[in-house]
């Protein structure tokens, strides 16, 4: 109901993509949700597949990619978010902060691309530090790692950044029709990476704004297998389509260097579960 209230005037339409639930969702959705487009799947092929669905569909200036796992929290966000892109035209996509659960602390949002000397510093703990986080301009800006310093103030300013997450992901519909949707090789992580990637590559600027707030209920899935797994995996596909042949080896090295840190880390710490999955995560990398 939230997304219904910050709708209110806004000529628009919304899409629902069911993604081959089986818990009677959809049908809760027709029922309860007429007036929204249903789509759905019957096979979950990743989450840019699924966001795709609902993109070839959409009529409006802009394109909205809000996951299911959100809410909003302040009825003009889209009003007001829309206003601002209209002034900025040279802007293909903006996203706005995320919040924990507890309506407070903020979430990471994007970053920048991951080259090699940003996955090195991220993978040696190197862009925890204080002062280096802003040289090197991290891939993943908030330190999650660190219990001294996890580097917030960087998500409390409006600014350009390569990219942000796919959480909430406002694009204008001419430069999305011009750079094209996610790339469905990439099941789960990377995916808004890379379609950022072709945004700026296109010539289009990329901002956060977090003036305007949502809450992330997600994120469940940071620090299980999985998700630690696709990334990695991830990782490699995005430098295998865009860029040179000889950085894959020298990335897949960085990253079994950063896994194998981890597990000793994590071992020594106690945490035992944890240093499990990175000895998973290192033989698949």
């Amino acid at each position: 109901m939230s997304v219904s209230a910050a709708l209110k005037g806004i000529e628009s339409e919304v899409i629902v993509v069911d993604n081959a639930s089986a818990d009677g969702t959809p049908d809760m959705v027709a029922k309860e949700f007429a007036w929204v487009k249903l789509l759905r799947k019957k096979k979950n092929r990743g989450f840019g597949e699924n966001n795709n669905f609902g993109m070839r569909v959409a009529k409006g200036r802009y394109v909205l990619l809000l996951n299911s796992d959100t809410e909003i929290i302040d009825n003009k966000i889209f009003r007001q978010m829309i206003d601002w892109m209209d002034t900025h035209p040279k802007v293909g996509v903006v996203s706005c902060a995320l919040l924990n659960p507890d309506g407070k602390t903020l979430q990471g949002s994007g970053g920048y691309f991951p080259n090699l000397p940003r996955v090195i510093a991220w993978m040696s703990f190197l862009d925890d530090i204080p002062g280096i986080d802003a040289l090197v301009k991290p891939y993943h800006p908030l330190h999650g790692w660190s219990p001294f310093y996890k580097g917030e103030g960087y998500f409390k300013k409006p600014h350009k950044q390569d990219w942000v997450t796919g959480a909430y992901y406002l694009m204008r519909k001419n430069a999305m029709d011009e750079v094209g949707l996610f790339d469905e090789d990439f099941f789960l992580y990377v995916e808004e990476v890379e379609l950022s990637y072709r945004f700026i590559k296109k010539g289009w600027e990329i901002w956060y704004l977090p003036k305007w707030k949502i809450v992330h209920y997600g994120q469940v899935t940071i620090g299980s297998e999985k998700a630690m797994v696709y990334e990695l995996e991830n990782l490699k596909l995005f430098y295998k389509k865009h860029y040179p042949a000889w950085q894959l080896p020298a990335l897949t090295l960085i990253l079994k260097f950063g896994v194998l840190l981890r597990t000793i880390l994590y071992a020594l710490v106690g945490k035992f579960s944890v240093s499990k999955i990175y000895v998973k995560a290192f033989k698949t990398i």
